[in-house]
């Protein structure tokens, strides 16, 4: 019988799909409601936090230094107030195998697909994820496809992904690029059901769980270092695994105190499946169209439950902007010596601002950095926006508007602290939450859940029930 490959159809046979390509049947995790049972589902990959570190250990993933910036430190001081400027502490991901943290995610992936028997294991990423999943897939003999969204309907990639791509096939994956829209989807499903196989997901409990000793060796590192625990840890917020595991690390370290912040470039204005907005952004991840949809909409995903959700870890969302990253990149180079990609310094830039601040006794510790390169570097990113027809200029960076301008801040104190809405994020989650199992009603269950998954007190969760007119039982 020959199966029907029509959208509809493939999109229709989701589940079973990744249920085939994961070997985890999620159902078991649902309650019925709202609730399900998140902590089962990560203690169900069957793996210590020791064990996950001596997989990692076996392929050189993580161990990664710890550096303080100490110039940097001293730049923040000069633009701050008296007494101001707590000192920048960074995660050199970069030492990883293929350049970033997302090793981490994607070697407990490959050693499960090893494990379970799959000839191969496949991703869905326009992002380092594709050469981190590639990397590892040739150190566990496995056969590797990468499916990126990478051009608009015009056939013109971004530099960035490019770069990625040709890392990616560098490693020996084969990369199946696509232009902007749906069908990355439903292509990529038909990846997973034709080859079978291992879906080496960003939003698995594997690829989660496996960035957990990134937030445990950052307490280690720092209470070797400082005889204590960070005051804050910020991680770039895209699609959430990054802070997710790296909190849940932390907690496990016992470094409870510790805050955890996520950051994003700010790119309202811009539509992330928009033909036409596609090329007029310079990041490609780690933005609002990313950070903010996966922080409230965690489950619209490649598996039916997100193991990445950062609101019930995350205390504050800041957002840069471009022309500030831009800056920040140039500034770690020149005072560090440290020439890294745009992610990472997302959340370097929003520390920068941060630690401004704050007294001269706190700690920030930005948790990862990653691989630069050709199509990575600020020079290509700027000169491709300048083709798209976007303003590169110096200025005022609260003028930016993406899609529009670049502004890189004329002086380091310009650049600011922006703090998004929590409560705005976790009343859209909530509704999101509901949307996702079609509920009508919330008993106890799903209301402890929402209070876990939102960092909110139960009378916020049961007024905003009941502003989306949500029967409490």
């Amino acid at each position: 019988m020959v199966k029907d490959n029509s959208y509809s159809a493939v999109i229709g046979r989701n589940t079973e799909i990744i249920k085939n390509a994961t070997g985890v049947d999620y159902s078991k995790y649902e309650s019925g409601g709202i609730a399900f049972d998140y902590e089962k589902m990560m203690n169900d990959i069957g793996y210590t936090l020791e064990d996950i570190i001596k997989i990692q250990r076996e392929v050189g993933v993580g161990n990664t230094p710890l550096l303080e910036l100490k110039n940097l430190t001293t730049l923040a001081r000069k633009t701050a107030e008296k007494g101001k400027g707590a000192r920048i502490f960074v995660k050199d991901e970069q030492c990883n195998p293929s350049g970033s943290f997302k090793d981490r995610r994607a070697s407990i992936s490959a050693y499960q697909a090893k494990k379970l028997g799959y000839k191969g294991i496949a991703a869905s990423t326009s992002g380092n994820y594709g050469a981190a999943v590639a990397s590892q897939a040739a150190m566990r003999n496995l056969k590797c496809i990468i499916v990126q969204e990478c051009y608009d309907s015009k056939k013109v990639g971004q530099p960035e992904i490019l770069e990625k791509q040709r890392k990616c096939e560098s490693l020996g994956a084969e990369v199946i690029q696509l232009s902007v829209g749906p069908e990355l989807f439903y292509t990529y499903l038909r990846v997973l059901e034709e080859t079978g196989y291992f879906n080496a997901s960003l939003y698995s409990n594997y690829g989660i769980a496996g960035v957990e000793s990134l937030g445990y060796e950052i307490a280690m590192q720092c209470r070797e270092m400082l005889g204590r625990d960070p005051d804050y840890v910020i991680a770039t917020q895209a699609g959430g695994g990054n802070l997710t595991g790296t909190a849940r690390g932390l907690i496990k370290a016992g470094a409870v105190n510790t805050r955890v912040y996520g950051a994003s470039v700010d790119l309202s204005g811009l539509h992330m499946a928009s033909d036409k907005d596609f090329n007029k952004k310079s990041f490609t991840t780690g933005h609002t169209g990313f950070g903010v949809p996966y922080a409230t909409n965690p489950d619209h995903s490649d598996v039916p439950r997100s193991a990445a959700r950062t609101l019930r870890y995350m205390e504050e969302f800041l957002n840069v902007k471009q022309g500030e990253v831009f800056y920040m990149t140039e500034v770690l180079a020149n005072l560090e010596g440290m020439e890294r990609g745009p992610a990472g310094n997302t959340s370097l830039t929003a520390a920068f601002a941060l630690a401004r601040e704050l007294d001269e006794d706190k700690v920030i510790v930005v948790q990862e950095t990653e691989y630069t390169g050709a199509g990575k570097h600020p020079l290509p990113q700027l000169s491709f926006a300048k083709a798209n027809g976007i303003e590169i200029k110096f200025g005022n960076s609260d003028e930016e508007k993406a899609g529009i301008n670049i502004i890189l801040p004329e002086h380091p104190a310009h650049i600011k602290t922006r703090f998004a809405d929590m409560n705005k994020l976790r009343k859209s989650y909530i509704k999101n939450a509901a949307k996702h199992v079609g509920a009508t009603s919330a008993n106890e269950e799903d209301i402890q859940f929402l209070m876990e998954d939102t960092r909110s007190s139960r009378e916020f969760v049961i007024e905003t029930l009941k502003e989306l007119r949500i029967e409490i039982k």
